[in-house]
């Protein structure tokens, strides 16, 4: 079979802040693509501004460099489970995978989820662990962790057979060993040459090329990204898109290739090369692009399903309309829509009500950059609690159930562990890290809505939770709900010092004072089970004996303000989150007092 000696295609693939992105830039930077070795670890690559504010990679990306002869073309993955739709639909465009762990954290629960997915497709390994400066570093016990999951995993025996580097990707240096310091890269860039395989190069054969990514220009429309598996391509070239048997007619308008975070323009693709196409009307992740003469479509890996979904409402709060630009149910179906056309994990199916989408995803994260991204665009919604979907084999319930991690100083671990076992899940695994123990559990996905609070609650901030998909597991029944009620707001005006200093024994408020508030909006969280309504806007009434700076001297705790993640987690069924372009409240599906206490009612009675 023919290859391309001249080029290798990898992917970097890593649980999340273990330094992949760090690592790319640091190659850019060496292999000439940028003048300035202080642009090195600026994670280069994350040009999503919410990536950039919560330091993850949430799009995968592509870029190249050319080290001596040869081309590396590199795809930059996510490292969160959340977006593992973008994991696997790249693993089609490599021939091997850098798997990055941290030389102190080790292998957690998105390595293994990665990892999977790259053995899954026989891809070969190189391990990179990275971070080795870290005090708390211990890479000979990390490198021990990674050969247990392999196995764990239940790989193949020749997969066993990888090369391992000692990085530190700030710095820009990697080792084969540890007692040699490393003084630049180029021990990595050996690795890859010579451990990663030559992509196939079969450019006799009729032109074929998978879509694995989309991009999006206002000139010349959609852009198709993604390799050629066999032939070779044109500008000017007549082709074929075939989407389930389904074939249209095209013409190559431009081919680019890329080359640090540029794309340069090619006259000739052929097979092996990673390449953008320009001028393929519709193009869509998973289409063919084929030989118009001998069109042949390519099977596509199968993406996951989704585990878990929201309502997506247009936004009926007495505040709609202040601060958005787009309120209507039109302009949230269109917006989700195009969202489809590149977030491959996503699912959006409409209900009975024209005013309601059902949108589903890999988990809360993925959703709720989703509803970050559509804030800032300018969009109103209201948002639902997120439910898990349940699945039926064989006439039984099953629910996707997620491999959990959580680091927890040992005075803190007896308290995590109760908290795990009332959440139905069961321990795989206790290891001691120095002070601290780090669990390891298979917990149902529901089980986890509100568990980071309450844990993070239980040791002052002091754990470090993380979990992946791990499978769909029977029903396992009931597991308990939200132990605490809310406190909501009587009134429709502006909260006061006065007001709020009254009520503060009641729970712990999500508002400042002079917030404005309307009648059902969620304030604070109560300190007992039930739900308290009470009237944060009352004022203090003036006499001739007091003056009105009179409440200047009141002090009340800082309130705990409300994120979107944490409204997600925090909310119940009868609960909706207001997410605007300004501004995220808590509130009550019904607002009025009388029509919930109705309701409740109602529901006592049947």
């Amino acid at each position: 079979m023919k290859t391309r000696p001249d080029i290798r295609n990898i992917a970097i693939v890593a649980h999340v802040d273990h330094g992949k992105t760090t690592l790319v830039d640091a190659m850019l930077v060496q292999a000439g693509i940028f003048r300035d070795p202080s642009q090195a670890g600026e994670r280069i690559m994350d040009v999503n501004p919410i990536e950039k504010e919560r330091g993850i990679t949430i799009l995968s990306k592509n870029t190249g460099i050319r080290w001596g002869k040869i081309k590396i073309n590199i795809v930059d993955t996510p490292g969160h489970a959340d977006f593992s739709g973008e994991v696997e639909r790249v693993m089609q465009m490599v021939n091997g995978v850098l798997l990055l762990v941290d030389a102190a954290e080790g292998p957690l629960p998105q390595t293994r989820f990665v990892l999977r997915k790259a053995l899954e497709q026989d891809l070969p390994v190189v391990l990179v662990i990275n971070k080795i400066d870290r005090k708390d570093a211990r890479p000979k016990e990390v490198l021990d962790e990674v050969l247990s999951l392999f196995i764990d995993i239940g790989c193949q025996d020749h997969q066993l057979d990888f090369p391992v580097l000692y990085t530190n990707a700030r710095a820009g240096t990697a080792a084969i060993d540890l007692s040699t310091p490393g003084k630049n890269l180029e021990p990595l860039m050996k690795a890859i040459i010579d451990h990663i395989p030559e992509p196939p190069g079969d450019t006799d054969s009729p032109f074929q090329m998978l879509v694995s990514n989309i991009d999006h220009n206002e000139y010349v429309g959609r852009i198709a990204i993604g390799r050629v598996f066999r032939g070779a391509v044109h500008p000017g070239d007549s082709i074929f898109r075939i989407r389930k048997g389904e074939m249209t007619s095209h013409r190559v308008i431009k081919l680019l290739e890329f080359l640090g975070l540029e794309r340069k323009e090619l006259q000739e693709a052929r097979a092996g090369d990673i390449i953008a196409v320009c001028g393929i009307e519709g193009v869509n992740i998973g289409d063919t692009l084929a030989d118009a003469q001998q069109p042949e479509e390519i099977h596509a890996v199968m993406i996951g399903e989704p585990t878990i979904s929201v309502e997506f409402r247009v936004n009926t709060s007495p505040f709609a309309g202040r601060e958005g630009k787009y309120l209507t149910s039109r302009h949230l179906k269109d917006r989700l829509e195009k969202e489809l056309e590149s977030n491959v994990a996503l699912r959006v199916k409409e209900t009975d009500s024209p005013d309601t989408f059902v949108v589903s995803g890999r988990g809360e994260l993925h959703l709720s950059v989703l509803i970050e991204t559509m804030r800032r665009e300018g969009y109103e919604l209201a948002i639902s609690k997120p439910q898990v979907i349940f699945i039926e084999k064989d006439g039984e319930k099953f629910e996707p159930v997620e491999y959990l991690v959580i680091d927890v100083s040992e005075a803190y671990s007896g308290a995590v562990i109760e908290v795990l076992g009332r959440r139905r899940a069961s321990m795989l695994n206790m290891i001691p890290l120095g002070s601290e123990r780090r669990l390891e559990y298979l917990i149902p996905t529901r089980a986890l809505f509100g568990l980071r609070g309450e844990i993070l609650t239980l040791t002052r901030g002091t754990a470090v939770v993380n979990h992946s998909y791990y499978d769909h597991q029977p029903f396992v029944g009931e597991i308990p709900k939200r132990s605490v009620g809310v406190l909501i707001s009587s009134d429709t005006g502006i909260s006061t010092s006065y007001a709020m200093d009254n009520l503060k024994q009641r729970g712990v408020f999500f508002i400042h004072p002079q917030t404005e508030v309307y009648e059902g909006m969620i304030v604070g969280r109560a300190n007992t089970d039930k739900d308290l309504t009470i009237n944060v806007c009352k004022a203090k009434h003036l006499t001739n004996m007091r003056s009105a700076r009179a409440d200047e001297g009141i002090e009340l705790p800082p309130p705990e303000l409300v994120t979107l993640e944490k409204g997600l987690e925090f909310i119940e069924d009868d609960e909706l989150i207001e997410v605007t372009p300004q501004t995220i409240r808590l509130r009550k599906r019904i607002l009025n007092e009388d029509a919930r206490r109705t309701v409740r009612i109602a529901s006592l009675s049947s």
